[in-house]
This record gives C-alpha cells, structure tokens and sequence, in this order.
C-alpha cells in the first residue's frame, strides 16, 4: 500500500483515477482547487490546493510516496502550476511523479499541447524520479464536443480529422499501476482500440441519443488542423484499449446521457 496524491482530483480522469487506486488499496490524497468536503471515503483525504499560488500544497506533498498530476486547465497556466508542484516534490523528496500528456503534443501545434509539451520537459528535468504517460482523447471528450455542438440544428464536422478515443478507465488504470511502480520514464503510448472519423463519431453519437442534426463538412486551414489530418493526434500502433465508442455510448445511453438528449 503507498500513499499518492492525485492533482485534479475530481475531473473526468482524478475521479476514476481515485476510485481505482482506493480500489487497489492505497492511501489517497485527492487535490483539486475548490473544496470538496463530503468525498471523504476510508482511504481518502481532500485537499482545497490551488496549484496557481500554491496554498496548501507542501501539507498535501509530505509523505507522498508518488504523485500523478491530473490537473491542467486548457486556459493557461499549466507549466506555473507544474513548476509549483515540482519545487513541492524536491521538497518533501517524494519519489515518483507520474504525469498524463496527450499523444501528438510535440506534433499538433496547439497552444495547449505546447503547454502540455513543455510540462512533460520539466518533469524530465527535474531531478525527480518521473513517468509520463501520454493518451488518446478520452470518450466523454468527444461526448462533450458533440453535446455542445448539437445545440444548433447544424453541426460542423472538420473534414480529413480522424479520431482514436479510449476510456478513461482503462486511462486510470494504466496510471494506477504506473504509480505504484517504478519511475519508468516516457511509456508506451495509450489509444483506443480504433481510429474513426469525426463525422463517424457525431453520427453515432447523435444516434446514440436519438437525434439529428445537419452535418456541414467544414474544411480548416492551418497547421493545427493540416497536422489532425495527418494523424498527427493518433497511435495506431498501440490502439491497446479494450472499450469502443459505440460500447461507451451503449452504456452512457442506458443511463439516459448521451450528447443527442440535449435539447
């Protein structure tokens, strides 16, 4: 059993992570910015820790036998608050800090994968002993582009894009395990187990949900976009998740959500 503090406690990923390492029987400290009183569970300890100053973070840090850094914000700031959190590593001279990237951050130049890029590259040099685990969009990433999209009655769908979407179970049990272990350095990449279109993915999603809407193929310029249509966002060649789009659609419609019941 070891100790492990999970930044980004209660996002899509912290909370199945959470559930996953309390499930393996380990202490867990879950780190988010606002307060969340009322999740404690047997094994579980919460922290109100805003990484973009810092308050609270060295309590949250000492004793930690490893950390995995969820916690990002695609508005900015993600390498101040990994800087933050690396200092508070040395610190308390916590052993492993496991970090979640995105497949083709070094390939799509969006503002948010550079910054994704550039934390992977200070973790590397921090002097600590370190993993970093790099995925494919999650499936409620693609469920949420799609929910906000069809409320208009006509919905864009970029042309050339392709799509390889994973569980953010089987995310969070790659990192559990990569936590309790080792540092291991830059692992094997993690994809779904298969590369759609994104029209394919808005049409089942849409039927999913039991609704239409106009699809108007748009063609995008720009580096961003030309690089999506090389795949530049995809690994084929470790499409090692188990759960489909469609199978995660079967089981969000069961429970009544799913991007077409959005009205």
């Amino acid at each position: 059993m070891a100790t492990i503090l999970v930044t980004g406690g209660t996002g899509t990923l912290g909370r199945s992570l959470v559930d996953r390492l309390l499930e393996d029987g380990h202490e867990v400290r879950s780190l988010s910015r606002r307060p969340h009183t009322g999740r404690e569970r047997p094994g579980l300890r919460v922290h109100a820790v805003d990484l973009r100053d810092g308050t609270g973070l060295a309590e949250a840090v000492a004793g930690a036998d490893a950390i995995v850094h969820c916690a990002s914000a695609p508005s900015g700031g993600d390498t101040e608050a990994a800087g933050r959190l690396i200092d508070a590593a040395r610190a308390a001279a916590v052993p492993h800090l496991v970090y979640i990237s995105i497949v083709g951050v070094d390939r799509v130049p969006l503002r948010y994968y550079r910054s994704k890029r550039a934390v992977e590259q200070l973790i590397e040099d921090s002097g600590l002993g370190w993993s970093v685990l790099r995925t494919t969009q999650f499936h409620d990433l693609v469920l949420a582009l799609v929910k906000g999209g069809a409320r208009s009655p006509v919905l864009p769908v970029p042309v050339g894009v392709r799509v390889q979407p994973v569980a953010v179970t089987e995310v969070a049990a790659r990192l559990a395990g990569l936590a309790a272990g080792a540092p291991a350095g830059r692992v094997t990449d993690l994809g779904g187990p298969e590369v759609l279109a994104a029209g394919d993915l808005v049409r089942a999603t849409l039927e999913a949900g039991g609704r239409r809407r106009l699809l108007a193929p748009l063609w995008l310029p720009g580096r961003t976009f030309g690089a999506l249509r090389r795949g530049g966002n995809l690994t084929p060649e470790h499409a090692d998740g188990r759960q489909t789009y469609a199978e995660f659609l079967a089981e969000r419609a069961a429970a009544g959500n799913v991007a077409g019941n959005a009205r």
